[in-house]
C-alpha cells in the first residue's frame, strides 16, 4: 500500500466559526516529503490535528493507512504510525529527565521498563544526544530539546513524521544540526514551517493552505509524484 494519508472533501470549522478546511484534498504517498505553509491562522497546525482525529465534528472522509477513520477507536488504533512533533518542544517534555521522557511512550504501549529504557538509549544514540539521557528536560537548551522531543516520537517507530514549525528559535549549528538529522531518517513526512528553507532542506513537494484549501506550489519530485497527488488538490 503506497498511500499513507488521504483526506477527500473535507469540511471543518472552528468554533469560533473560521474556516480551517473548505472541501480539502490531499494524499500523501509512502515516498514523499511534503510541506504545507501559509499565513498564520489559516489551518496549518490544525491540518495535523485533522489528520490524528484531534478534531471533531468534520465533515469529508479521512483515511489513515488505508483505513477509513470516522471514531476515536479508529483514529487510536494507528495514531501511534503518526509521529507529531510539536511546536513547542515544552509541550512534549513533562517528566524529569530526558530519559524518562523517551521512555514514556514505549512504557505506555506496554513494554517493560528495561526493554523501553534500552530502546531509548538506543533511539538517543541514534541521534546523537544519548549524553543527555539524565538531563533535567527543561535545562537543555533549545536545540537540545528538539532533538530530546524528536527521540519521544522516533522511539514509537511511526511510519510518518509530522512536524509542526520544528525549527523556531533555533540558533544556525542546532538548525542545521535538526535538518541532517531529520534528512538522515529518510520518513515520509508532513512539514508545517513558514521558512522557505527549511522547506526546500526537508521537502520536494510543497502546498499552500488558503482560504480552507491546498493550492500545490512546487514540486522537485519529478511529474510522477505530482501526478500521484489527486486533481482535486485545490
Amino acid at each position: 500500500m503506497s498511500t499513507l494519508i488521504e483526506l477527500s472533501n473535507v469540511v471543518f470549522k472552528r468554533p469560533n466559526g473560521s474556516q480551517c478546511a473548505d472541501g480539502l484534498n490531499f494524499r500523501l504517498e509512502a515516498s514523499q516529503k511534503v510541506s504545507v505553509t501559509g499565513s498564520n491562522g489559516s489551518g496549518k497546525s490544525t491540518l495535523l490535528q485533522l489528520i490524528l482525529g484531534l478534531v471533531q465534528n468534520i465533515e469529508g472522509e479521512i483515511k489513515l493507512f488505508g483505513q477509513s477513520c470516522c471514531k476515536e477507536a479508529d483514529f487510536a488504533a494507528v495514531r501511534t504510525r503518526l509521529g507529531l512533533v510539536f511546536q513547542d518542544p515544552d509541550d512534549q517534555l513533562f517528566c524529569p529527565t530526558v530519559l524518562e521522557d523517551v521512555c514514556f511512550g514505549p512504557i505506555n504501549q506496554g513494554l517493560s521498563r528495561g526493554d523501553a529504557e534500552k530502546l531509548s538509549r538506543q533511539t538517543l544514540t541514534r541521534l546523537g544526544i544519548e549524553h543527555l539521557a539524565n538531563e533535567v528536560s527543561y535545562r537543555l537548551s533549545g536545540g537540545q530539546k528538539r532533538l530530546a522531543a524528536l527521540a519521544t516520537v522516533l522511539v514509537m517507530e511511526p511510519d510518518v513524521l509530522l512536524l509542526d514549525e520544528p525549527t523556531n528559535g533555533l540558533d544556525d549549528k542546532n538548525y542545521q544540526l535538526l535538518i541532517d538529522t531529520i534528512n538522515s531518517l529518510d520518513m515520509p513526512l508532513i512539514l508545517i514551517s513558514h521558512d522557505q528553507q527549511l522547506r526546500n532542506a526537508l521537502t520536494d513537494i510543497e502546498y499552500r493552505l488558503e482560504n480552507g484549501r491546498l493550492t500545490l506550489v512546487s514540486s522537485r519530485a519529478g511529474d510522477s509524484i505530482i501526478q500521484a497527488v489527486p486533481e482535486s488538490v485545490h
